[in-house]
């Protein structure tokens, strides 16, 4: 196997590229700093426990991180596209990727801490008119 095959850290790299999200991004989510990503993209090997950790937050399993390949990625894109009549044999890899549900939960996380400083805030005003 060539050296790019087991290379975990270009695969977390490449996966995340692919879901359009940044260093900063995933180090947040992840709860360390962005310096320490791109350290973990540069290893060849990842710890399992931070593999899965990585994975959650990609939206995918840790073994579709270990299989990753952009050949099949390709493939998949080639004969999986919406109309195909070729409905093959799925090379093993399972993706996640629905950005469209993660904004939803961004949005209602939003509008949560909204309302919250909103009767904070509310409390506030309160407070001070119970002062005068």
């Amino acid at each position: 196997m060539a050296e790019t095959a087991l290379h975990i850290g270009r695969k977390i790299s490449r996966i995340r590229e692919l879901r359009g999200m940044k260093q900063e991004a995933l180090a947040l989510e992840l709860g360390i700093s962005q310096q320490a990503v791109s350290k973990i993209e540069q290893s060849a090997e990842v710890e399992d426990d931070a593999l899965s950790k990585i994975a959650a937050v990609l939206g995918v399993s840790a073994e579709a991180i270990k299989n990753y390949s952009d050949e099949a990625v390709i493939y998949n894109i080639q004969n999986n596209y919406e109309g195909s009549n070729n409905h093959g044999a799925n090379v093993g890899h399972q993706f996640n990727f629905n950005p469209i549900e993660k904004l939803v939960e961004l949005f209602e996380e939003n509008k949560s801490l909204y309302e919250r400083l909103l009767a904070s805030e509310k409390e506030k005003v309160e407070l001070l008119k119970d002062k005068k």
